[in-house]
């Protein structure tokens, strides 16, 4: 009976001791890899969950944000040909420009020149007028067949004569090498305000008149010898993209057309 009641009180005890005993000898025969297998198989699920994406699944990610890129530029590329092509359909047959794009900009000359991808194949000749949303951009200058290189209004040898839309007043408009100018009045005290637009002279023998260049961001009515406004230009110099490609004024041909004649040298017959 006595030991019967021992053995309640005590068999426990002895269990939980041979069992540890038990298990220190494993242990140390197979030092620990049995417990190491244990424990990664309890937290195997727990590592799958916490750790990151594999190689195969970033270079999928990867490709799939580059389609979703290409996508966008596509959708804004497109965007740009229907608004451009709207644009040009308003215009009548004979006027009707070439539609080129920007391919070649260097960060020395940025507000200096850029190259088209249209040429004389198309059409394009020097002294052509380049457009673009907002109003002039510049003047093609040097062609080949397949590109032509465009002088930028923003240039520093540009010079274009102009006029305040709401008041006559007219000047010369310089590149600035950014995308404001400076406009030189020939008027000591000329009839302008900030905000007027300003736009080609009919004085021009380079660009028809009327066309839109930007607007009057400030004015210095005391500067010697004439006073001079800095103008905000208005179309997107900073980030062109698709111009529009209008043949030079007719005015301009016909002085070249002049210029080209040959001298006369001989009294006609009497």
């Amino acid at each position: 009976m006595f030991t019967a009641r021992w053995w309640e009180r005590r068999g426990l005890q002895i269990g939980l001791l041979c069992l540890a005993a038990g298990t220190t000898i494993v242990l140390r025969q197979t030092q620990g890899s049995l417990l190491m297998e244990a424990y990664g198989v309890i937290t195997r699920p727990l590592q799958m969950l916490q750790t990151g994406p594999t190689k195969e699944e970033r270079l999928r990610d990867a490709r799939i944000l580059e389609l979703k890129t290409q996508i966008v530029e596509l959708q804004f590329q497109n965007q740009k040909l229907k608004q451009i092509v709207s644009y040009t359909e308003k215009a009548a047959i004979q006027e009707r420009p070439v539609v080129a794009r920007v391919i070649g900009r260097s960060a020395d000359n940025w507000w200096q020149q850029v190259t088209l991808n249209r040429g004389s194949s198309s059409g394009v000749q020097e002294g052509s007028i380049v457009k673009a949303e907002g109003g002039l951009v510049g003047l093609v200058d040097q062609v080949t067949a397949n590109s032509s290189r465009v002088l930028l209004v923003s240039d520093l040898k540009s010079q274009i004569g102009v006029n305040v839309s709401q008041s006559g007043a007219k000047g010369v408009l310089k590149g600035d090498g950014s995308a404001e100018a400076v406009l030189e009045f020939y008027e000591k005290v000329p009839n302008a305000k900030i905000g007027h637009m300003v736009a080609t002279s009919n004085y021009s023998q380079k660009f028809p008149a009327g066309v839109a260049i930007g607007k009057i961001k400030s004015l210095d009515l005391k500067r010697v010898p004439t006073s001079i406004a800095k103008i905000e230009l208005s179309p997107p110099l900073r980030s062109l993209d698709w111009v529009e490609i209008y043949p030079k004024p007719e005015i301009q041909q016909e002085k070249t057309e002049v210029n080209n004649s040959p001298a006369k040298s001989e009294e006609p017959a009497k």
